[in-house]
């Protein structure tokens, strides 16, 4: 009996860390290229945990008016999308619509400039 007391420890530190784990791999995104473009131009965006299963969609958001962006090509590392075409010349900053049962809106840092 003393000897499955340890056992089940180690059993429950694992499967928590896993968990644990598995929720950190929230997806971020560090650059834009080009970082600037005309609406249609396709912009590839590279980062981290970017694949389908973490990015459900991408959207362009001034602050007021979110524009959801055509995905051309998905990867954990990647996406490239096409600036929408109802973008107006502005700043706009890149925001994720996170996968899974609770989506959530995450505004990322990169900025890209529309012409």
């Amino acid at each position: 009996m003393s000897l499955l007391h340890p056992l089940f420890t180690v059993v429950l530190f694992l499967s928590l860390t896993s968990g644990i784990l598995a929720q950190s791999a929230s997806p971020r995104v560090e650059t834009a290229e080009p970082d600037a473009g005309k609406a249609g131009a396709v912009i590839t965006i590279n980062g981290e945990n970017l694949e389908k299963s973490n990015v459900s969609e991408i959207f362009l958001t001034d602050g007021k008016n979110d524009l959801k962006a055509v995905v051309t090509e998905q990867a954990a590392k990647l996406i490239k999308f096409k600036i929408p075409e109802k973008a107006a010349a502005g700043r706009y900053s890149v925001m994720l619509l996170t996968a899974g049962k609770e989506p959530k809106y995450l505004e990322q840092p990169v900025k890209i400039t529309v012409e």
